[in-house]
């Protein structure tokens, strides 16, 4: 089963739902051709990803560069597909915060 399509973020540890979905529903989106993206709270970044086993398990490891505010922002991460279906890894900025996160599919593909 492949991770490629649209995520929706549903928890954090950081932060809670009322701030996931700040400016508009928190997402984190794969592509077949080993782009992405994500949105969540003012923080927007674009994925270079790329599929990989974790721990036995279906999984992405990425690099992104966005924005957070509109300041520039990079980091990168890494998710794993669970036994539910859910999506479980951990977003980091780049000498800054991280975060675990839980996603799961749906959502309109972005334009």
């Amino acid at each position: 089963m492949s991770l490629s399509g649209r995520w929706r973020i549903v928890e954090t540890e950081l932060w809670d739902s009322d701030a996931l979905d700040l400016v508009a529903p928190a997402f984190i989106e794969f592509g077949e051709d080993g782009l992405g993206s994500f949105d969540f709270i003012a923080v927007q970044g674009e994925l270079d990803c790329g599929e990989v086993l974790r721990h036995g398990r279906l999984g992405v490891e990425f690099s992104w560069e966005g924005n957070d505010e509109c300041d520039p922002a990079s980091g990168r991460g890494w998710a794993v597909l669970e036994e539910d279906g859910s999506l479980r890894g951990r977003i980091f900025f780049h000498l800054g915060d991280d975060s675990s996160f839980t996603a799961m599919r749906g959502g309109e593909p972005t334009q």
